[in-house]
């Protein structure tokens, strides 16, 4: 191919006793006139090179078995029931409210506040009460919230809005006078205060009650007489914890009793209906228990549910004197009923089938029933209750639609890593006749403790469907085996996850899924750097790559987008032991010339306030100039849109092109438009 003309600059900087060249640093710049002209071109190339009419029916079909909708978990305030709902057809998600048993109105529709569906609700919470709703909106995917208080009754907007408040959690006073949330400093995301709002003042005003720190988490309990907040640098798999006893004080200035300080662990806490404060954590229990302590004396902890020796802790309610808890095995949920007063296991409540839960939901002040959302491959997201006195699980509501759904087989594979660690494989095909190598797709994420489900995704039905292979590695690094298992991909361990990953592709061929010349691999974000590595150290192994909003300049991935809260992750740039793992896996630094690259998309979002598209620009263009082969590399830009949420018809439009893409360098020839 003839790519877009991108010049190597001669920027070389000595780091750490390393001669490093970055010859595309020019690309980091993306309002310079060169940036946007080479930007501009390489919008023409990847246009030029898609295969419209396969593009055209995967598209078609995602949007088909997409167009279950969604619908959410119920929360209750008062005697109002709200639930966040996307029919078919629609674009957003819409947030409704029912009085009591009456028939559910809408409070809050993003198509209608922005008809270009740009506009995406990010986060909700409504007062005890019922009678107010703090939602955050952000516009253009750049996730930077404003914060707006609604009244329920009428809709209408009073107060607001209130600024830097990126996924901020809210914690209502009882009275609805106000709440305490999570602001960042003008300027400065990495520096963010928990803050005392009360409705109607100037946020100016905000009394903040926590010093400046990466991230925050808040919560109050029911009667509003317990505050817990949490505080952490980073996203490091650590944070130190406090509680502090409203009654009789100044809310602005809580007086903090620490629950944990300085510890290598996670927790987290809430102060049930019973007064005592519950402690899920990770410390000395890699797959999680559940302690209580007096908030009194915080310190004190004692164990109510130990840590389960194959599951993973990920959730839990407090009904009237039952906890209902939610667990993960071998990334498969599993849910069950325990006696609050002493964790003894009472029973387990049998679920739909494999697959995942959302949060649990219960009603305020406890109640004898719960709610949440399961799904499956497939087997679309759906709400079921579950009555604790009749020991009942029913389902409370179907997704909004249902189509027709292909057959397929699971397969659960096992291989040894690089080390002799055993890796995890799931594997999703259409049954078959033969034993000839098919099109497939290897996806991965190994990273920050974030386990990867078996929910349900159109794309990867579509891609089944049509006759490809799907598999998902379950990697070092992310969450499926808990914080050990995390921790054993991180910082100067991360190599591991890149061993886990090609360790899984060389069985895939070896079992006889596939071939190196019908193999691709598709990751995004963190999963985009776990692909940049496997395409630089592999070349040889795949025939194509999908890399999403990627991490690939390692040596500089702090100083853009939330990169500088890394650390906890990657190691920082700026620590000499750090530099070297990092230099040693680095995508961008590990591009040699006259190797012949896999074909190579980068997806890129130009509101992408996480991870800077200039990381896909640099490496895009450097492996343009060094693949010595005939395989294209190209990049795909969309304006409009971010790292995370986006409207549905656009979410069908990129997972239509990713497809086709694939479909075009792993099997031209089978998967039909």
């Amino acid at each position: 191919m003839r790519y877009p003309e991108a010049e190597r600059g001669s920027v070389v900087e000595e780091l750490h006793g390393h001669r490093v060249a970055d010859p595309y640093r020019w690309l980091e710049d993306a309002a310079s006139p060169r940036t946007r002209a080479w930007l501009d071109a390489q919008d023409r190339t990847y246009r030029a090179h898609i295969d419209t009419a396969v593009r055209d029916g995967f598209r078609a079909r995602v949007a088909e078995l997409a167009d279950t909708g969604t619908v959410g978990a119920p929360v209750w305030r008062g005697r109002r029931r709200f639930t966040l709902r996307r029919a078919a057809g629609q674009e957003h998600a819409v947030l409704e409210v029912s009085d009591g048993d009456g028939a559910a109105r809408t409070l809050l529709d993003p198509s209608a506040i922005d008809p270009s569906g740009k506009t995406t609700l990010d986060a909700w919470r409504p007062d005890p009460s019922g009678r107010l709703l703090a939602c955050q909106l952000s516009q253009g995917g750049t996730e930077r919230a404003e914060m707006f208080v609604v009244d329920v009754d009428s809709g209408a907007t009073l107060d607001g809005p209130l600024d830097r408040c990126r996924y901020s959690p809210v914690a209502w006073l009882p009275d609805g006078s106000g709440f305490y949330y999570v602001r960042a400093e003008p300027g400065d995301e990495m520096r963010r205060r928990v803050r005392l709002h009360r409705i109607g003042e100037p946020s100016e005003q905000d009394a903040a009650v926590t010093g400046p720190a990466a991230a925050h988490g808040v919560g109050i309990s029911e009667d509003g007489r317990w505050l817990v907040v949490s505080t952490a640098d980073g996203v490091e798999p650590r944070n130190d914890l406090f509680v502090a006893d409203l009654a009789g004080g100044d809310p602005r200035a809580p007086r903090f009793r620490a629950v944990q300080k300085g510890v290598d662990a996670r927790a987290a806490a809430v102060v049930g209906r019973d007064g005592r404060l519950y402690i899920v954590t990770d410390r000395d229990a890699p797959r999680v228990r559940l302690c209580v302590a007096d908030p009194s004396s915080p310190s004190f902890w004692s164990d109510l549910i130990p840590e389960d020796d194959g599951a993973v802790l990920t959730d839990f309610t407090l009904l009237d004197d039952l906890l209902v808890v939610a667990r993960a095995r071998r990334g498969t949920a599993e849910l069950a009923l325990h006696d609050a007063l002493t964790g003894q296991h009472l029973s387990d409540i049998p679920l739909p089938g494999p697959g995942v839960l959302g949060p649990l939901s219960a009603r305020p002040g406890g109640g004898h029933e719960v709610w949440f959302t399961h799904s499956g491959i497939v087997t679309p997201e759906a709400v079921w209750h579950y009555d604790t006195r009749t020991r009942k699980l029913s389902l409370w509501e179907a997704a909004p639609s249902s189509p027709d759904l292909p057959v397929i087989e699971t397969h659960q594979l096992t291989c040894a890593s690089a080390d002799g660690t055993p890796v995890r494989t799931t594997v999703i095909a259409r049954p078959v006749d033969t034993d000839d190598p098919r099109p497939a797709i290897l996806y991965g994420y190994g990273g920050f403790g974030i386990p990867v489900t078996p929910s349900y995704a159109a794309d990867a039905l579509a891609w089944v469907e049509a006759g490809g292979v799907l598999a998902i590695a379950h990697l070092r690094g992310g969450g499926e085996d808990g914080t050990a298992s995390h921790r054993a991909g991180m910082r100067d361990k991360k190599q591991r996850v890149f061993d886990d990953f090609l360790a899984a592709a060389e069985q895939l061929v070896s079992d006889g899924f596939t071939a190196p010349d019908r193999l691709a691999i598709w990751g995004e974000s963190n999963g985009g750097l776990l692909v940049g590595a496997a395409l630089t150290q592999r070349p040889d192994l795949f025939a194509a790559a999908v890399c999403v909003a990627p991490l690939l300049d390692m040596l500089r991935y702090d100083r853009s987008g939330m990169g500088a809260s890394w650390h906890g992750e990657y190691g920082s740039p700026a620590d000499p032991e750090a530099f070297e793992w990092l230099r040693a896996y680095s995508p961008y630094h590990r591009v040699e010339q006259g190797v012949d690259y896999p074909a190579t998309l980068f997806a890129v979002f130009d509101g992408d306030s996480r991870v800077d598209p200039m990381h896909a620009r640099k490496m895009c263009a450097a492996m343009q100039w060094a693949t010595a082969g005939e395989r294209p590399v190209l990049l795909r830009r969309e304006s409009g849109v971010g790292h995370a949420a986006r409207s549905a018809g656009r979410s069908f439009d990129l997972a239509a092109d990713l497809l086709a893409f694939v479909a075009a360098h792993t099997s031209p020839a089978e998967i039909p438009a």
